[in-house]
């Protein structure tokens, strides 16, 4: 009686979800420590947001003029999401550049004060 429930809950989860559970909580693990657990929720949101990328990309893919997609095409949708690292690197790279341009603003403004101190 309880493999049937576990049956049907599968079977739900199947329709309401666009990739096998099994597949996502696989990938999941194999990039988790091993004393990590996973919650259902977010074993669910994680397929839910594949699906939506999934989603997102073959929009992309569908602009294109052309009856067959390949890996160019594949490629430059992919693009964005793929330098995601390299925008991360350079918004640090800039506020270490704003922050020590602040820091030789605050000194000069020091001198200046020490400066004209009436």
């Amino acid at each position: 009686m309880e493999e049937e429930f576990n049956n049907d809950e599968t079977s739900e989860d199947s329709q309401k979800f666009p990739l096998p559970m099994g597949t996502i909580v696989r990938l999941m693990r194999a990039h988790l420590d091993s004393d990590k657990m996973i919650s259902r929720k977010v074993k669910e949101e994680m397929n839910l947001f594949l699906g939506k990328m999934i989603e997102e990309l073959s929009t992309k893919l569908n602009d294109s003029p052309y009856v067959t997609v390949d890996e160019v095409m594949f490629r430059e949708a992919v693009r964005p999401y793929e330098n995601m690292k390299s925008i991360e690197l350079e918004k640090k790279r800039i506020i270490k550049t704003l922050e020590k341009i602040k820091a030789d603003c605050d000194v000069l403004i020091e001198e200046v004060n020490r400066s004209f101190k009436l």
